[in-house]
């Protein structure tokens, strides 16, 4: 499986993956999902690769996504069919990442959102910069933080994956190494060398150690405390509830960002959260991720949402239901359901 918007290459005993829609920052479409899945399939035996390398080849952004006008797309034409078949390849991808015994080195440069997440974090190596920008913005659009985003966030100190999830707040490059998400902190301008010493058949992780550099003190450390107590309940009322009593500048915004968002897929990623804790492995989580993709790609908050901030682009989505309240625990039980039994999502491995 080839591609225009994948660049595939050997360089000495690396592979490379680089991301090339730099238009659209790169944002992952059902060929590019195809093409890593086939190379990384075919290196699996290939004793010539020791390392596999997720990069981008130009532009500003490492990943801005998944492919959001194909979902749309999707959703007004058969409903959601080639939306689910998308999101079921992803899904493959992200666990084959997750699970491959050849170490897998994300260089997390620039813009790192949603499917960026989700191919990046699998990494047993992941590296941002100076121009990392991370965030899972899902719940503006009426989406919620798939892609392995409930494994990931669930397992992050502190309610920050609640608080990342919720809010869809962007992190640099420093916040990530004080959160979790990455494991090293690199200026970009040395990025070439570590790849070229990667692929040279050095140490992955003494290059990398070699060429960090200390970060900059992260600002969202000095709202640990913050994120911790306000982020607390699995309730989205109660989240709301405390960020109203509170009277501080901090809480007044994201107050305001939370009051923007879907509350039916904010109160879905809540209980994502929660309920990834108690999947038994990775391929567990994605199948529940699948269910909920399954039914929330043709609720109306996605159509609307993607209408407001990418369509009309007036960021006004009226959202259905309007308020948390509406959200019965009845609508996301459903969504949360098991599919019939050939329609369930299974891992290529």
């Amino acid at each position: 499986m080839t591609t225009d918007e994948l660049i595939v290459r050997r360089e000495g005993s690396a592979g490379f993956l680089s991301l090339n829609r730099p238009k659209a920052i790169h944002a992952l479409t059902q060929g590019m999902v195809r093409a890593m899945t086939a190379a990384l399939l075919a290196w699996k035996e290939d004793s010539g690769v020791a390392a596999v390398l997720l990069d981008h080849a130009e532009g500003r952004g490492f990943c801005s996504g998944g492919d959001i006008n194909l979902l749309r797309e999707s959703v007004l034409t058969d409903g959601g069919a080639h939306g689910r078949e998308f999101f079921y390849e992803e899904y493959q991808l992200n666990h084959l990442l997750m699970t491959y015994a050849k170490p897998v080195v994300a260089f997390m440069d620039g813009i790192v959102m949603g499917g960026g997440v989700g191919i990046a974090q699998p990494a047993r190596y992941r590296v941002v910069t100076e121009n990392t920008r991370f965030a899972m913005p899902e719940t503006g659009i009426g989406l919620f933080p798939d892609v392995g985003g409930g494994w990931h966030l669930s397992r992050l100190p502190g309610r920050v994956g609640q608080f990342l999830a919720l809010t869809g707040a962007r992190f640099d490059g420093a916040e990530c190494l004080w959160a979790g998400l990455a494991t090293h902190y690199l200026p970009a301008a040395v990025l070439p060398e570590a790849k070229a010493r990667i692929a040279a058949g050095e140490d992955i992780a003494a290059v990398l150690d070699a060429l960090s550099e200390a970060p900059p003190s992260p600002r969202a450390a000095g709202n640990a405390e913050l994120i911790a107590r306000h982020f607390a309940s699995d309730r989205l009322e109660d989240v709301i509830a405390g960020l109203e009593g509170d009277g501080g500048e901090w809480a007044a915004r994201e107050l305001a960002t939370l009051r923007a968002k879907s509350p039916q897929t904010c109160k879905v990623a809540l209980r994502q959260l929660r309920e990834s804790l108690s999947c038994a492995d990775f391929a567990a989580n994605m199948a529940m991720e699948y269910r909920i993709a399954s039914r929330v790609l043709t609720l109306p908050d996605f159509a609307e949402g993607v209408r407001a901030v990418i369509v009309d682009k007036d960021n006004a989505p009226r959202w259905n239901p309007a308020t948390p309240e509406g959200v019965t625990e009845g609508l996301l039980d459903s969504i949360f359901a098991p599919l019939p039994a050939g329609e369930e999502w299974r891992p290529l491995n």
